[in-house]
């Protein structure tokens, strides 16, 4: 996530989940971790057991909070105000690690005199142009740091058409090794300054009217967690989609990393961001990456825009002239030689002309919103069953209607698969099998055990598994199924010369294949990850060792040394030799399980403390030691001086600038140049809110693309008489994300057996609801019924002198399976937080009424409304 990306260099998680065993206290927020992640809930345990003091901020009461010693309910969607007033805490009371946050982050930085702040522009930074509906990011950055300018003398600013998860670590609108900085902090628009006047207003008084978080319980929670810093102590954060599906879920994420910048928690032990992930390998699907605006190892894939028509223009503005992304050019070439091989030369770019371009919104609902207008004419479906499992549900069935073909693998029958005889729009009438013209493909694929492969976790830990069975019948696994439709495709380029066809013939496609069904030896593809020398085939061993000549090989610059030499497979070594776990698996970079670790000792190379330490200058080895193997350059000394004003590469960074891919080597409060939504975090309210803002003239996030149309239809806001209640989603232990996998297998789906709708006993008095009965649920969307579950775990809020009430539903439901119910789904509302186009799902507006909805065509009108419910 860019939100972890542009504030520390990368995005995954900065630790390692065993990490937390040493940390002072925890923040869990936005994540049920001991549901949803309960391998992972040991450490956080055997740190309260330690004497370390646990924090759940939770709408709803849940087994993380049983196991806490403070739940904190808020309000659904308040997060930036919570998190916002403990900065102000912070800086109010001088709790921040001073020495840490002079040295090791932006906040001594000087900005331009142009820059304008939400304090003064009510809701919006400067920049904003309000008929594009998007900043111009040139008034954010340091003073003294010159623009860069890319092709034609174009301004990089924000791609039009990209996607975050690529975007800018610092290179890409400014020099930013070039700055003026005061180290006393004092001067008014250095940083630090800056912050403390942005969020001078996010008060306990604040939290309390607005969060619906007592003053007395907000100063309990800024106590311990604040006192979790200093040379002694550290605090964690754990986080999960409950942060990342908001409409500023990124700046969400990024108020968290101010906090643990503040307090000098980053790259120390007990300290951190944990970025939960919710599935298996979530953190690999952006590494090796399923998205549409990356390449692997988080290179921007090009775009149609200007910047990407020559290589030089790509080249030139994403890299640094300072830290890691000074070698992008390599990581790049080196990608091109993997995918290309001898085709890939200098003289013709290295094939950057056979890359396809990005041209629009190429998201999940930008291309089913193009193909509900009749846009697309295939798709192909693996690993997802978006007809139960996505925002909107409604409109995702009908737009698959508009496709001529649709390919679907899973081990079952998904409602994707079968959507065109059995949707809740077919029994309604709104669909029929008879004049539904798209052609489905159903093809069954092989179970985890059945395969062999790396799945990359939370960690960011590459873990190999073994094939244990072959798949039954005509299953197989996701690379048989690519690789011999890449051959299939391949085949049939080798006789069509037009220029489209240029890359797919000189696509390298020759991994070895074994057994009957001429399975691909996906250890191989592992091996090309890793990386290669083009010369005598050799692995690589360290990203150190990739050029920009030509002459290496590496399919994701980030996974280097994974697989260094022959038959030394990393990720499938099993022995762990400490309590980070080194010895089992490999996590990236080079096995480092905490990043940034640099700063865990002082700019000196000393241990901030010995209880604190992890990784240390050693004086007589001239080199970095200790607990992890160092993020840093391991033999340049603590001492060497810093040239990032005028020197090149990571060399630059000297011996003490921890955070090594931004171009300054500091971790960044400010960001200057990389989000669509502005360089620090503020609180909008959701997309669909009872209240206005309570902060600022603008209500929302200005820079979310809403997506509305007819079929897409949003309650107002603030505050909408036909639908007064709030609506949260979540997971449930006993199933899996749509359920797809989990309600089809007997002894899960009797766990929980039927979809159901958590209240508070203040609400089923005043709504007239019955535990165990039916409710009917309302939004723009749809209306779904549900089983009433009464319960203290919700409950009633404060807002602003009136009662709020919240309702939670889980969302594992489908009508197929052992167990089916309603779709929750379909009360969601498509949108796209502006940097990486998520939608909001865990706040939203609704109406609740008892009793069944209405069935069959008396359902076919549009979604329910009070006035027809009564």
């Amino acid at each position: 996530m860019p939100g972890l990306g542009t504030s520390l260099g990368r995005g995954g998680a900065t630790t390692a989940q065993q990490d937390l065993s040493n940390a002072d206290a925890i923040l869990i927020m936005g994540s049920s971790m001991a549901e949803n992640h309960p391998v992972g809930f040991q450490w956080v345990i055997e740190a309260r057991e330690k004497g370390a003091k646990i924090i759940h901020v939770d709408p709803r009461f849940t087994r993380t909070s049983a196991m806490a010693d403070i739940w904190v309910p808020l309000r659904a969607g308040s997060d930036i105000l919570f998190l916002g007033a403990l900065i102000h805490y912070v800086i109010e009371n001088n709790r921040e690690f001073r020495d840490y946050v002079v040295n090791y982050t932006n906040a001594p930085m000087i900005l331009r005199e142009d820059f304008r702040d939400t304090e003064d522009l009510d809701g919006l930074f400067s920049g904003w142009d309000g008929e594009k509906k998007k900043y111009d990011p040139e008034s954010w950055l340091y003073r003294g740091s010159p623009v860069k300018a890319g092709d034609d003398d174009n301004k990089p600013g924000h791609a039009e058409s990209s996607g975050g998860h690529g975007k800018d670590r610092g290179g890409e609108a400014q020099d930013a090794g070039k700055y003026q900085e005061d180290r006393t902090l004092q001067h008014p628009r250095c940083v630090f300054q800056v912050l403390r006047r942005h969020f001078s207003r996010y008060t306990p008084e604040i939290v309390e009217r607005f969060c619906g978080v007592s003053e007395d319980v907000f100063l309990k929670v800024a106590e311990v967690f604040t006192s979790a810093s200093g040379k002694e102590k550290t605090g964690a954060i754990c986080y999960a989609v409950g942060w990342t599906q908001h409409s500023k879920g990124v700046q969400i994420i990024r108020t968290a990393a101010i906090l643990q910048l503040l307090l000098g928690n980053i790259g120390r032990p007990g300290g951190g961001i944990l970025a939960l992930r919710g599935h298996a390998s979530i953190q690999g699907s952006t590494d090796i990456p399923t998205l549409y605006d990356i390449l692997p190892g988080y290179l921007p894939m090009p775009s149609s825009e200007a910047d990407s028509k020559k290589l030089t223009g790509y080249i030139g503005k994403h890299s640094s002239r300072t830290g890691l992304w000074s070698g992008f050019e390599k990581y790049f070439v080196s990608l091109m030689k993997a995918y290309y091989g001898e085709a890939a030369t200098r003289a013709n770019d290295w094939g950057f002309d056979w890359l396809p371009r990005i041209t629009g919104d190429h998201s999940h609902f930008g291309y089913w919103l193009d193909m509900a207008d009749g846009q697309l004419e295939g798709l192909f479906v693996m690993g997802q069953n978006p007809a139960v499992g996505a925002s909107n549900g409604r409109l995702q069935r009908a737009a698959m209607a508009q496709l001529k073909w649709l390919v679907v693998r899973d081990m079952v029958e998904t409602e994707t698969a079968s959507f065109w005889y059995d949707s809740p729009e077919v029994k309604r009438g709104e669909l029929s099998p008879y004049t539904i013209g798209t052609e489905v493909f159903l093809f069954p694929a092989a179970g985890s055990a059945e395969k062999a492969g790396t799945f990359t976790n939370t960690q960011r830990l590459l873990q190999y598994r073994n094939q244990a069975v072959d798949p039954p019948g005509d299953a197989r696994s996701e690379a048989w199924f690519m690789y011999h439709l890449g051959r299939r495709l391949k085949k049939k380029a080798a006789q069509d010369f037009r220029s489209r066809n240029h890359g797919l013939r000189a696509l390298t496609w020759d991994y070895p294949v074994h057994g009957k069904h001429d399975e691909p030896q996906v250890e191989d593809v592992l091996k090309e990850i890793n990386g290669y020398a083009v010369r005598d085939g050799k692995q690589l061993k360290h990203i150190k060792d990739l050029k920009e000549d030509g002459s290496t090989a590496c399919g994701a610059w980030i996974y280097c040394g994974v697989y260094p030499e022959e038959k030394r497979n990393r990720a499938n070594e099993r022995h762990p030799n400490d309590l980070l776990g080194h010895g089992w698996g490999f996590a990236w970079p080079n096995d480092c399980r905490i990043l940034y670790n640099r700063a865990s000792a002082r700019p000196d190379g000393t241990p901030w403390s010995e209880r604190k330490k992890l990784v240390w200058w050693d004086e007589e080895k001239k080199e970095w030691t200790g607990l992890d193997n160092a993020d840093y350059e391991k033999h340049v000394p603590p001492d060497r001086p810093a040239k990032v004003h005028d020197g090149h590469g990571t060399e630059a960074l000297g011996g003490a600038r921890p955070f090594t891919l931004h171009p300054d080597g500091v971790g960044w409060i400010w960001v200057p140049s990389g989000l669509k939504d502005g360089p620090l975090p503020a609180h909008y309210e959701p997309l669909e809110s009872l209240i206005k803002n309570p902060l600022y003239a603008q209500q929302d996030n200005p820079a979310v693309n809403k997506r509305a149309r007819s079929d897409n239809r949003y309650a107002n806001s603030p505050g909408d008489p036909r639908y007064p209640y709030i609506l949260s989603t979540y997971r449930l232990t006993e199933h899996h994300t749509a359920g797809g996998m989990t309600r089809t297998l007997s002894h899960l789906a009797e766990l929980q057996p039927e979809l159901f709708i958590e209240v508070s006993p203040e609400f089923s008095s005043e709504v007239g609801l019955r535990h165990g009965e039916y409710a009917t649920v309302t939004t723009p969307r749809s209306t779904i019924e549900a089983r009433v579950m009464v319960t203290p775990r919700m409950r009633p809020l404060q807002i602003d002198g009136r009662v709020i009430h919240q309702v939670g539903l889980p969302y594992h439901w489908g009508y197929r399976g052992q167990v089916t119910g309603d779709v929750v789904n379909d009360l969601l509302v498509i949108s796209e937080e502006p940097n990486v186009r998520i939608m909001e799902t865990k706040a939203l507006l609704c109406d609740v009424r008892p009793g069944r909805r209405p069935s069959g065509a008396q359902a076919i009108e549009k979604p329910l409304t009070k006035e027809r419910l009564t």
